[in-house]
């Protein structure tokens, strides 16, 4: 297989020299590394030329890098049915700077595209429906961002009164904000009820050992 990879790397490599900016073949898959401005040429290379024939899109998902200027990856997984391979494809962009959308080449790329815009924040241009696809509406940020805030912005809860679901700001009582930053394994330091229990048990004389008749 690695053979068949490096055959098909350098196939592509020769083809798409002006597209491909890296290519190397590791985890046993290949991987080229494209611009946004390429991105369609290669995706479309990639599904229509004899040699690949990667016809279908698994997945396209992202990768946030917030420490990097250009902080997010676009990663999209094909498949080829004919040849039995897979190849992946990535580019780098920031949180301002579109992508071209890949619907055009790939129908299911539009639901991908749109799973990745709400997660991450990436746009797509050209797009047909570029909205969210897994959050709610007025849903605030982006959840799969690192510097998303783990219990989120807001909170959902039924109101009784006005019969409907109420979006309301995230409050945190202050006595789930008191931590003690001991080891788990030491305990806590005051004692808990139930605890005088034990220690009752731990203070009281060992039974007699029975005598042999």
């Amino acid at each position: 297989m690695s053979e068949a990879l490096k055959e098909l790397s350098d196939h592509i490599a020769q083809a798409q020299a002006n597209v491909v900016t890296k290519a190397e073949i590791r985890l046993g898959e290949l991987m080229l590394d494209t611009t946004p401005d390429n991105v369609i040429a290669l995706l479309t290379y990639l599904r229509d030329d004899p040699k690949c024939l990667f016809k279908q899109l698994i997945d396209i998902c992202g990768v946030d890098w917030p420490e990097r200027e250009k902080r997010f990856d676009v990663v999209y997984n094909l498949l080829s049915v004919k040849n039995n391979q897979r190849i992946r494809v990535k580019l780098m962009t920031d949180e301002t700077t579109p992508v071209p959308s890949a619907a055009r080449v790939y129908s299911s790329a539009g639901w991908f595209e749109r799973e990745t815009y709400d997660l991450y924040g990436v746009w797509f241009s050209d797009h047909p429906d570029l909205r969210r696809i897994l959050t709610d509406y007025g849903f605030e940020g982006h959840p799969l961002r690192k510097d998303f805030p783990l219990t989120g912005f807001v909170e959902l809860r039924w109101d009784d009164v006005q019969k409907r679901v109420v979006y309301e700001p995230v409050k945190l009582a202050q006595e789930f904000r008191r931590f003690d930053f001991l080891s788990p394994w030491e305990g806590a330091p005051k004692v808990l009820p139930g605890d005088e229990k034990a220690q009752e048990a731990a203070a009281a004389p060992a039974p007699a050992p029975a005598k042999a008749n």
